[in-house]
């Protein structure tokens, strides 16, 4: 498929097919999306739960109790769930840490160089921490960053995936331990492949946007 028809394929996936898997192969690729996705000076403020088993899914559905009962299928059909976390805070030892993985794999070709990225990232930081006091959400802007890439990469695989910010936030908190590592949950994506009664296909029903019109401003 080229990107035209990927946009039209994907779509917010409704109802899974239980019996259908993804490839260890896919399964792979999907984690190297989640970890290659772009962030504001390559901060990576997030983490990843993956649930690839039954009782890593029943783990997430935690989630899914109560008010937010009506996403706990997408979650036990799925072949697997991605837990989209973000970081709490963000401090100088994490900045250095960036900093020092970039410097081993060989990004700053001198110490000047390496010097001149770590002060960008902590004057952005700095401004977000100090200035506007949103470091927390602008850390959860970059997790958002990562989910739309996500999105499109795992539809060019021929995935379906379902984002949800309809989970229980709190009880996945303490089911995962977050908190206490310095993260809390945001959004979980089901991946796999629909059922053949999933309404919401776009085989039976064709995506819808606003116009052109409304959408661009060409100058």
């Amino acid at each position: 498929m080229n990107l035209k028809e990927i946009l039209n394929w994907r779509y917010t996936t409704k109802e899974y097919d239980a019996t259908k898997k993804i490839s260890d192969a896919d399964m792979a690729e999907i984690k190297n999306l989640l970890r290659m996705s772009p962030s504001s000076v390559n901060l990576q403020p997030w983490h990843f739960i993956v649930a690839e088993t039954t009782e890593g899914k029943a783990r997430v559905a935690k989630g899914t109790q109560g008010f937010f009962s009506f996403n706990e299928p997408k979650v036990t059909n799925a072949s697997a769930v991605v837990l989209f976390c973000s970081k709490i805070d963000a401090d100088e030892d994490y900045y250095n840490h960036i900093a020092n993985t970039e410097d081993a794999d060989g990004r700053f070709p001198n110490e000047d160089i390496k010097n001149g990225f770590l002060g960008a990232v902590k004057a952005f930081a700095g401004i977000h921490k100090y200035d506007l006091k949103d470091l927390q959400h602008w850390m959860e802007k970059q997790v958002y960053l990562n989910i739309g890439s996500f999105l499109l990469g795992v539809a060019s695989l021929g995935i379906d995936a379902t984002p949800m910010e309809g989970i229980d936030v709190k009880a996945l908190d303490e089911e995962f331990g977050l908190r206490e590592k310095g993260y809390t949950s945001l959004v979980a994506v089901s991946l796999g492949y629909h059922a053949e009664s999933d309404f919401n296909s776009t085989e039976k029903t064709p995506k819808s946007r606003l116009p052109e019109s409304e959408t661009f401003t060409i100058i």
